[in-house]
């Protein structure tokens, strides 16, 4: 497959290619163009082009292009699910989901597009103002640089590209290294919906190389990345130079805080869900820590070990997998390397535990030292460690120890106390009686500390991707009496 520049499926300019390979058998499915900073610079002199383009599109049209790009996605869901599923390793079941979640989520911004709003400004309020009239609108700010990670690039990229497209901006995408092979075949739809020429490049390649070529380039106006706080930093540090928005989403150390009177079954089923048998245990927001009054602990870590225990570790294309592989071999080793070294500070290992290639398999891990880095670290995989407490002031102070802040989840049968620890937790979201891993387009979504800022949602991804301008004019009023 090849990148899309100007409207146009380009080769890289030197001819490199890169192959992509099925991450639980190695097979290689397809290959794309590793762009070199010549590539980058021609998909950004598009860009400029594209931006004047879509700022004359007027609104009802921006979002009738959005409504025709989810109906061709739902047209070909699919062959997009299954293609995702080879190239990213979730299991077939829920790449349809992710599939399906992209799709309402462009149906969403083909929405607001048509709703973003101004204000009128009583200028009355201040003395002396009263004659006056003021209005803000809200414009595009012109191109917006989108950076997706692997592990939900279809529903991720959505939420950039569909909110960029929905306020007049142009947008670069540079999709995730390892699996970029769906975003070009929805960027192929979206070329057929109608948007102007050049309003959408796809740049394929060297993740550190592109990235920070968009992030530095003047000629981007916002960067929108979601990935690790490392990588956040560097985008930022870059974007400063010429002081351009940068929308960051990045790592979380996501607690989980199941006291005395929660439903230990139903906490049990939504740590499998939000940890082990999602996104293959790689979700920013999965639950990472897990702390158990000591009343319940023992309960709990059974019940936990039992349900990862009857979880399938396989083929992700076959309907019956729970859990397929991990990104690439790399990130399995480094999660194995996390597992062994927790084990060796004194962690116990009640299930799962094990590397095959590329597999991991669903782990639960008791009694593990705060110190160990499994705990200290956001851990990319499908491992679940369990911490006693024996009190909820404790269970806080140990769940905020930590530089991350995206989401938490706290089980408990008590509204009041719900609400308290909702209160104190240092995260962006809190979830009571459920799983931390969930994201509802219609939710802002972030987190604070080093997860990141901004938000991302239906509402709040357009404020980000708009200039707000006020227009005010002189005497333009007489109803109001002088002084």
């Amino acid at each position: 497959m090849k990148m899309l520049f100007d409207s146009q499926w380009v080769e890289a300019s030197d001819g490199n290619w890169q192959e992509i390979r099925n991450p639980g058998t190695g097979d290689v499915i397809d290959k794309v163009p590793v762009a070199t900073l010549q590539d980058a610079e021609t998909a950004l002199q598009a860009a400029q082009r594209g931006k004047e383009a879509m700022g004359r599109l007027p609104a009802h049209k921006r979002s009738a292009i959005l409504f025709r790009i989810a109906e061709a996605m739902e047209a070909d869901k699919a062959a997009l699910s299954e293609l995702l599923a080879r190239e990213n390793g979730k299991p077939i079941q829920q790449t349809r989901e992710e599939v399906a979640a992209a799709i309402r989520i462009y149906r969403g911004f083909a929405e607001e597009a048509k709703r973003i709003l101004g204000r009128v400004v009583p200028m009355d309020a201040v003395p002396g103002q009263e004659r006056h009239f003021a209005v803000t609108i809200r414009q595009p700010l012109g191109v917006v640089a989108a950076i997706v990670p692997f592990n939900y690039p279809v529903e991720l990229c959505a939420h950039k590209d569909g909110a960029a497209l929905a306020a007049g901006n142009a947008v670069i995408v540079k999709p995730p290294s390892d699996c970029p092979l769906t975003l070009l075949k929805i960027a192929a739809l979206m070329e057929e919906a109608g948007l102007p020429k050049a309003a959408h490049q796809v740049i394929t390649g060297p993740g550190e190389l592109i990235g920070e070529f968009l992030a530095r380039s003047p000629g981007i106006q916002m960067v929108t990345l979601t990935g690790s706080t490392e990588v956040g930093i560097k985008i930022s540090q870059l974007a400063a130079q010429h002081l351009k928005k940068v929308h960051l989403e990045l790592g979380g150390n996501d607690a989980t805080i199941v006291c005395a009177d929660a439903d230990v079954e139903k906490a049990a089923e939504a740590i499998v869900l939000g940890r082990l048998a999602r996104g293959n245990g790689q979700i920013c927001c999965a639950v990472k820590r897990i702390f158990v009054d000591a009343q319940v602990y023992d309960r709990f870590a059974e019940l936990l070990t039992e349900k990862a225990k009857a979880l399938k570790v396989g083929d992700q294309l076959a309907e019956d997998t729970d859990v397929g592989p991990l990104i690439n071999e790399e990130a399995a080793r480094k999660v194995e390397a996390a597992i062994n070294d927790a084990i060796k500070a004194g962690a116990t290992l009640t299930a799962g535990g094990h590397r095959r290639n590329a597999f991991i398999e669903p782990t639960v891990l008791t009694d593990v030292p705060p110190q160990v880095e499994l705990f200290r670290q956001e851990t990319f995989g499908p491992v679940a460690p369990l911490v006693a407490f024996q009190n909820v002031e404790e269970a806080i102070k140990m769940a905020n120890d930590t530089p991350y802040g995206l989401q938490a989840a706290v089980f408990t049968q008590d509204i009041s106390r719900a609400f308290d620890i909702a209160y104190r937790l240092e995260v962006g979201g809190v979830i009571i009686n459920w799983s931390s891993a969930i994201r509802v387009e219609s939710l802002p979504f972030g987190g604070i500390k080093m997860s990141g800022h901004g938000r991302e949602g239906l509402l709040d991804t357009l404020d980000e991707m708009t200039e707000q301008k006020i227009i005010l004019v002189h005497d333009a009023l007489s109803v109001f009496a002088q002084g």
